[in-house]
């Protein structure tokens, strides 16, 4: 493996792990940044496509109106596993995410296990996200504190 293959992965890992921070911190507008213009992203809760989305116009829109009744974020990343070919890179991480919204006055926290399947580009010597599939395989939703 060479040096430019070793930067281009921590690279890659910094841009992942900067996507769960922002979104942490509801810094959505910030996360766009991290995209492709013409972005394609997809979210999978199961095996139900419930977004498909293109460009990071309509990815805002998107991840704001999900986030909206949402009291608070929690990503944690694991595992990173990645190939990179030139100017371009695919690959596999692994995040737990926990949301606590509210609904009909009571909270409720989601605990949710996600596989990311990311392509990426090299771009004015920054790593993008060209597409990303999320795909929420466990989702455990409950009463949340009481």
């Amino acid at each position: 493996m060479s040096l430019q293959d070793l930067e281009a992965k921590s690279e890659l890992k910094q841009l992942v792990d900067t996507f769960a921070n922002l979104g942490d911190e509801r810094r959505i507008k910030d996360q766009m940044a991290l995209f492709v213009p013409d972005t394609k992203v997809q979210v999978y809760m199961g095996e139900e496509l419930v977004f498909d989305i293109s460009g990071v116009e309509e990815l805002e829109k998107t991840f704001s109106g999900f986030i909206a009744n949402v009291k608070s974020l929690f990503h944690m990343n694991g595992q990173q596993v990645v190939d990179v070919d030139g100017d371009s890179a695919t690959g596999i991480a692994y995040c737990q995410v926990k949301l606590v919204a509210e609904e009909d006055g009571k909270e409720f926290i989601t605990d949710s296990s996600v596989r990311y399947t990311d392509e990426y580009v090299l771009r004015d010597g920054r790593w993008l996200f060209k597409t990303r599939i999320s795909h929420f395989t466990i989702n455990d939703k409950r009463p949340f504190g009481n």
